[in-house]
Parts: C-alpha cells; sequence; structure tokens
C-alpha cells in the first residue's frame, strides 16, 4: 500500500507482487471522522472504513454493502499495539505488533492469516501485506487501513 505524497485526503494504491495496481484506497477529506474507501480497478467499492468517535477505545468500522461487516479496536499496552477485530458472522482476529517498526500479525481461530509490514520497504509511506491462502483478501486489506488509520502516531 502506497500513499501518494502530495494529495488532499488519504489516497493510496495497493499493488500487488508485481507491482501492478489493484485496489485504490481513497480517503475522503474534510469530514469529521477519518473515512477510506477501497474501491477495485473498475472504481466500485469494496469496502468502508470509518472511525467511530464515541466509543471509549479508539474504533474503526468496516462495511461492505452498506452492511458492517467487522469492528477494528485498538489498545495500547507499551510499545505493543494489540488490536482485536470483532467480525459480524461471529468470530474474531487478534493483531500484535510494535507501534515504533509497525510490524504486525494477524491471527485467527486457526493461526497466522496476515503479516502486516512497513519495515520491508525502504518508500516512506508504504506497507507489504502477506495475506494466507483462502482469506478474504479485500477484508485484510480494509483492516491494515484500519490499523494504519490507528496507529497513526502524530
Amino acid at each position: 500500500m502506497r500513499e501518494k505524497l502530495a494529495s488532499i485526503g488519504d489516497d493510496s494504491w495497493i499493488e500487488d507482487e508485481r507491482g501492478t495496481k489493484v485496489y485504490k484506497v481513497d480517503g475522503k477529506a474534510m469530514r469529521l471522522r477519518d473515512t477510506f474507501i477501497l474501491q477495485d480497478m473498475a472504481g466500485a467499492e469494496v469496502a468502508k472504513i470509518q472511525e467511530r468517535k464515541l466509543h471509549i477505545r479508539d474504533t474503526m468500522v468496516i462495511e461492505r454493502d452498506g452492511k458492517k461487516i467487522a469492528d477494528v479496536h485498538r489498545r495500547l499496552v507499551g510499545l505493543r499495539d494489540h488490536l482485536k477485530v470483532d467480525l459480524e458472522g461471529g468470530g474474531e482476529l487478534k493483531i500484535k505488533g510494535n507501534l515504533v517498526d509497525h510490524e504486525y500479525t494477524v491471527k485467527g481461530e486457526h493461526g497466522k492469516v496476515a503479516e502486516i509490514s512497513k519495515k520491508w520497504f525502504r518508500v516512506r509511506e508504504t506497507y507489504g501485506v502477506a495475506i494466507a491462502e483462502g482469506q478474504d483478501d479485500a477484508l485484510l486489506l480494509a483492516i491494515t487501513v484500519a490499523v494504519d488509520s490507528l496507529t497513526d502516531v502524530i
């Protein structure tokens, strides 16, 4: 996931391992809360990621087709980030990582489902996301957007 350096909002491109653009993350500027739209290459909305302001913990909601599919919650323990994803159909994912290094592991009921890393790249504001086979790529990419937003340090 690579951010454009000079853009209004937070627009990013998600490329596959060959460098082909496969998704766009459209950050909506001028809104009261952080909102990102994950779009496929045809411009169709694949997921909407939106901050929830009136929660005790930092929370972002992920929607697909206008329906909530996941909540991403954050809690900070020292320099380690612990995030939890509550899936609407039941179940959860746990995300653990390091705030300074931007290295995260996403685990589900049966083990690791993805790794998120900023360390793999020299280019600033670039993440690598390795997703296990058989997983919901769009959901895990939307979770990556939420993790980036929730762990963004001023």
